[in-house]
């Protein structure tokens, strides 16, 4: 790395797995964000549809996570979009778990 002034001079760049994986991760959690409101909105009568965006959502997240572990591995590249997107896809499965939680136990 050649360091000239406040620039610095190198040849990494964003993988396209850790991009992918941060915009599947925005989807997930758009669509759970959504899901939630207009079924709080519907007084927590649910229909099929919402349930239907909800499962689209976690294996959207299933595919992001797998998509940010895959781009993390790949060596001299910038891991922040790998990180963001595992964050964002990891908050939706935890976000799911806990609405099955939440409908199994009557919470």
């Amino acid at each position: 790395m050649i360091r000239k002034g406040n620039y610095i001079f190198t040849n990494k760049d964003h993988p396209q797995k850790g991009i992918m994986s941060t915009i599947l991760g925005v989807i997930s959690l758009a669509s759970i964000f959504l899901t939630l409101y207009f079924t709080v909105r519907c007084h927590g009568q649910a229909p099929l549809r919402y349930g239907f965006s909800a499962l689209m959502a976690l294996l959207f997240s299933i595919v992001g996570l797998v998509l940010g572990i895959l781009s993390r591995m790949e060596p001299d590249k910038f891991y922040f979009f790998s990180y963001l997107g595992m964050i964002m896809n990891v908050l939706v499965l935890i976000g799911i778990g806990f609405i099955l939680f939440a409908g199994v136990y009557g919470i």
